[in-house]
C-alpha cells in the first residue's frame, strides 16, 4: 500500500532503522530529524521540512530516558509547528512492567506515569506493540485514541517458517498463558504454563512444567526477555520434563546485562524475536523478524480516517 499525501514520518534516534522500514512499507519517504549535541549535553532538534498542516507520524521506542524524552520533544514540536495530527507508534514501551504498586510501598508506577507524560504531550493517536499490561492504555482522560498492536500473526508466521515437526508452546507463568494458548490454537499445537513465583525485583523461581513437552521441542514464549532468569528456569524445567530441545521466543528482546551468555550457559542457542527493541538484529543466536509490515498496516488503516490523506492499496 502507499500513503502519499500530507504525511511526514520521523523517528527518535534509536528507532530510526525500524522507522525507515515502516516508511518503505507504506510508500513514503522517511524524514530524518536534524540533530545536534552541544558541549553541555543539551540536544538540538529540528524538523527537516514544514510540518504545518501535515499528518506527523513519529516512531520511537522509549527504552531509556533519552529516547523517552526525545519522543516527548517530537510530539510537542509537532504541536508547536501546527501539525494537522500527531500519530505515535511506540514499538517498545519502557517501564511497562511497572504499572502496579504494592500497598503502602510508596513506589512510583512508572509504566503509568511515563505513559501519562506521553499522553499529556497531546498526540492524537498512540499505538503500542505487545504491551506487558494494557493498564497503560487508560492513563489519559479519554481524549486520545490508543491501539494495542498484537504481533501474534507475525509470531505464528515465524514459527511456521521453522518447519518444526513436533513442538509445544510454554508460558513461563500463568499471567501470559492466555496469550500462549491463543498462539497454540492458531498453530494447532499443545501448550502449557510453568508455575512461577516472584520473590524479589528481578528474581523468580519456577517449580515445574507439565509433561506435555515430553519428547517435543519446547518453545518458551513471553512478551519480553530482560535478564532471562525466569525463562531460563522454565527452559530447564522443560528439559527436566523430557523436552527434546528448548527454544525461546519473545517480542521484545531487551537481553540486559549478561543475558545472552546466561542463555548459552544453560544450553539455549536459539532466541526468536522482533526488531521492536532498538539495536536487535539477526545473528548466530538471534532470529529476528520485523514488525515494520504490521506497523505499516496499522498506520494505513488509521491514516485513511483522515479525509486529506490519500491511501493507495
Amino acid at each position: 500500500m502507499e500513503i502519499q499525501q500530507n504525511l511526514i514520518l520521523v523517528a527518535n534516534e534509536a528507532s530510526t532503522p525500524l522507522a525507515r522500514d515502516v516508511a518503505a512499507c507504506i510508500g513514503v519517504e522517511f524524514s530524518e530529524m536534524i540533530r545536534e549535541r552541544f558541549a553541555d549535553g543539551e540536544r538540538y532538534h529540528a524538523f527537516p521540512c514544514d510540518v504545518s498542516g501535515k499528518h506527523l507520524v513519529i516512531v520511537g521506542a522509549t527504552h531509556n530516558d533519552s529516547s523517552h524524552q526525545e519522543i516527548l520533544d517530537l510530539i510537542q514540536g509537532g504541536r508547536y509547528w501546527n501539525a494537522a495530527s500527531i500519530n505515535v507508534i511506540i514499538p517498545f514501551l519502557g517501564y511497562s512492567t511497572m504499572e502496579q504498586t504494592k500497598p503502602s510501598s510508596q513506589e512510583i508506577p512508572k509504566g503509568i506515569t511515563r505513559t501519562r507524560q506521553i499522553f499529556r504531550a497531546r498526540p492524537n493517536f498512540v499505538a503500542f506493540v505487545d504491551l506487558h499490561s494494557e493498564a497503560v492504555l487508560h492513563a489519559h482522560a479519554g481524549e486520545i485514541r490508543t491501539k494495542h498492536i498484537w504481533t501474534e500473526e507475525l509470531m505464528v508466521e515465524k514459527i511456521k517458517s521453522l518447519n518444526l515437526q513436533d513442538y509445544a508452546l510454554v508460558s513461563p507463568d500463568y499471567g501470559f498463558s492466555k496469550h500462549v494458548a491463543r498462539l497454540a490454537s492458531l498453530l494447532n499445537c499443545p501448550h502449557t504454563a510453568a508455575d512461577k513465583d516472584r520473590y524479589d525485583t528481578d528474581k523468580t523461581i519456577v517449580s515445574q512444567v507439565s509433561s506435555v513437552v515430553n519428547g517435543r521441542i519446547a518453545i518458551v514464549c513471553d512478551d519480553m526477555i530482560r535478564t532471562g532468569g525466569s525463562i531460563v528456569q522454565t527452559a530447564i524445567r522443560c528439559l527436566d520434563a523430557g523436552a527434546a530441545e528448548v527454544m525461546v521466543m519473545a517480542t521484545h528482546l531487551v537481553l540486559a546485562g549478561d543475558a545472552r551468555n546466561y542463555f548459552l550457559d544453560n544450553g539455549i542457542h536459539k532466541i526468536i524475536g522482533s526488531d521492536s527493541y532498538p539495536g536487535v538484529v539477526t545473528d548466530k543466536m538471534l532470529d529476528v523478524y520485523s514488525v515494520a509490515p504490521l506497523l505499516g498496516d496499522v498506520l494505513s488503516t488509521h491514516l485513511s480516517l483522515w479525509p486529506d490523506t490519500a491511501v493507495n492499496r
